[in-house]
């Protein structure tokens, strides 16, 4: 993973790693894992990757009432302690929040949540305020839930989102117009599909192709469908659950769009698929003990994922050996809770970010 051998990937044998064992480093004082406690459950959360914004992140709550928060909060480097920066009221909880994937810094600071509908906020130094509200269905007072979305890395003018309707909605946002000194950010849709046959939980850009017209959503007729913005009228079935149980997630391998990783409701395992090989996995992750949650594929190598599951473990797997039977994780962490997300820092690939209960957990890897 990284050069120098790390202190916890040190020869890559199997290991379940307490998390005393993170105190200290190898590498001086930087310690190996930063713990942040939230006023409520923790579930979406994201890592910024503005190259001015090292360890932020944002963090939905999950609260089963309308009103719930995100907070922004970021590691203070020189106390070693993460500092709440801000808070702001969201409707219902988020199902996924995103920051603009601006490694650059040249695009407004923007954050995207999804709920009942898209949201876009402008991140401030001392407040965070709603920029746009993005609803494709304006003639209805009903919305259907968004499950989920993503934030194409190419364009950051595209989203996509997934929704319980069977639809996939593009949108365009557009960060161009300026008055005076502020960027007004506006949106709107670019097209909408009726994606699966049931609901939909998932939508990922890929990076083939360039990066800005593929994309692959799954849903609850349990398939792994792929598109392409320039050929809507067919998609491509990439993988069925032999059973049929509904695909709650699916996250594209960061080096190598080739793979893709995939996990049915209440399952244990993950699939890993090779798109030019539909419909036949090509490994499959089964060493938990209870429901995987979340996957992270590694942002630096096309080898490397981690999975997080109800069973409290975040484990790290190699996978270069596929198709030969992957047998055993590389590296297992032991959280003190119930695992719900697993997020890889893309321009800090050395971290690792978990929530469980009310807690955030950076791991260093």
């Amino acid at each position: 993973m990284r050069s120098g051998c790390s202190a916890l990937l040190c020869g890559c044998v199997p290991v379940t790693v307490p998390s005393a064992a993170f105190a200290m480093s190898l590498h001086g004082k930087r310690k190996e894992i930063y713990k942040y406690e939230a006023p409520w459950t923790v579930y979406a959360m994201n890592w910024s990757v503005r190259p001015d914004k090292r360890f932020r992140l944002a963090l939905g709550s999950f609260v089963e009432e309308y009103n719930n928060k995100v907070q922004l909060v970021g590691l203070d480097e020189e106390s070693s302690e993460f500092i709440c920066r801000n808070t702001f009221d969201h409707p219902y909880p988020t199902t996924k929040l995103m920051w603009i994937p601006d490694t650059k810094g040249v695009y407004p600071d923007l954050l995207a949540t999804s709920g009942d509908y898209l949201r876009v906020w402008r991140v401030g130094e001392t407040e965070t305020r709603l920029e746009c509200l993005l609803n494709n269905n304006k003639n209805s007072d009903f919305c259907a839930p968004l499950t989920s979305f993503d934030w194409n890395e190419v364009d950051p003018n595209l989203l996509g989102t997934s929704s319980i309707d069977t639809t996939c909605t593009i949108w365009g946002l557009e960060t161009g117009q300026v008055l005076g000194r502020v960027n007004l950010v506006s949106g709107h849709v670019k097209t909408q599909l009726i994606a699966h046959d049931k609901e939909v939980y998932d939508i990922a850009f890929s990076r083939a192709g360039g990066g800005r017209d593929m994309f692959a959503s799954v849903g609850a007729d349990g398939s792994v469908r792929m598109f392409d913005l320039r050929h809507l009228e067919h998609s491509t079935i990439i993988y069925e659950d032999p059973q049929h149980h509904p695909l709650l997630r699916l996250c594209w391998n960061k080096q190598d769009p080739n793979y893709l990783a995939t996990m049915a409701m209440d399952g244990m395992e993950v699939v890993i698929l090779d798109v030019r090989v539909p419909c036949t996995p090509v490994a499959r992750l089964n060493n938990h003990r209870a429901c995987v949650n979340g996957i992270a594929w590694a942002p630096h190598s096309s080898c490397h994922i981690c999975t997080a599951a109800d069973d409290h473990q975040a484990l790290i797997w190699d996978i270069q050996q596929m198709p030969r039977a992957i047998e055993d994780p590389i590296l297992a962490y032991t959280a003190e809770g119930e695992i719900n997300n697993v997020q890889w820092a893309s321009t800090q690939p050395d971290w690792i970010a978990i929530c469980y209960n009310n807690c955030l957990e950076i791991l260093r890897v």
